[in-house]
């Protein structure tokens, strides 16, 4: 078996290392013997996203964001909607939570139209939202999640889409509602860098199983030795727990 990840933008959407997640991905796959590839896709490039289980798109400044917009605008956007309503997984962070969305819109109300892919609406603010934080993920059942996020953008999640889980500590999707992240079909689509996947090994065992399964329903992962990465995501657990109490 081959696992197939498609990294979107890997030279222009890279904040805070976010790229480390593919490698952490492509790691864990190979630590259990199952084979992976990796291609890179950017500007000018063409994709078929049928040939991809797994899909990832990190984050970048406002500025970036507008860089793809003619990029991304008729076939590519096509091949993305395609691949998301076939139940592929994809990974989204920051900036790729808000491109997969239908818009964002500045604090003095200029708009940038985005895919709309998953219903999700993010408007800017003057004052950003910055710092480590954590929250629950209802797909692990309740467990934790440990990151890092900052964004002037403000999510609001529309019609089918679900959050990920409740804000721990930190200010989440908007800073209003108490949810972080976006949840439509197999998209996971988060705030958090810093890098997401190597703190949080069962989130990625989770998108891994999800890309395996299209594969083959009954594949369970074999179990690795992640005495260092839990004692990492236990580390800022508690250090986050004492900030909020």
């Amino acid at each position: 078996m081959e696992i197939r990840i498609c990294h979107l933008y890997p030279d222009i959407l890279n904040l805070y290392g976010d790229r480390g997640n593919v490698t952490c991905l492509k790691k864990r796959l190979e630590w259990r013997g199952i084979s992976c590839s990796v291609d890179e896709v950017s500007v000018g490039d063409s994709l078929q996203a049928s040939k991809y289980d797994l899909f990832f798109i990190g984050g970048g400044q406002d500025f970036e964001q507008g860089v793809l917009l003619d990029d991304l605008k008729g076939q590519k956007t096509a091949e993305i909607k395609a691949a998301i309503e076939d139940g592929a997984p994809f990974l989204a962070i920051c900036g790729g939570y808000q491109i997969l969305g239908n818009y964002y819109r500045t604090w003095d109300g200029q708009q940038c139209d985005f895919i709309g892919a998953i219903d999700v609406d993010t408007i800017g603010q003057k004052e950003r939202m910055i710092g480590n934080y954590m929250f629950t993920c209802d797909d692990l059942g309740g467990e934790a999640v440990v990151g890092f996020e900052n964004h002037s953008g403000r999510t609001y999640l529309g019609s089918g889409v679900k959050p990920i889980g409740k804000v721990l500590s930190g200010h989440g999707n908007n800073g209003e509602d108490g949810f972080e992240g976006a949840r439509y079909k197999n998209v996971f689509a988060t705030y958090s860098h810093g890098c997401l996947l190597p703190k949080n090994p069962k989130v990625a065992d989770l998108l891994l199983t999800w890309a395996i399964r299209r594969k083959n329903p009954s594949f369970e992962l074999p179990p690795l030795d992640d005495a260092l990465e839990n004692n990492a995501h236990e580390y800022m657990q508690k250090r986050l727990s004492k900030v909020e109490s």
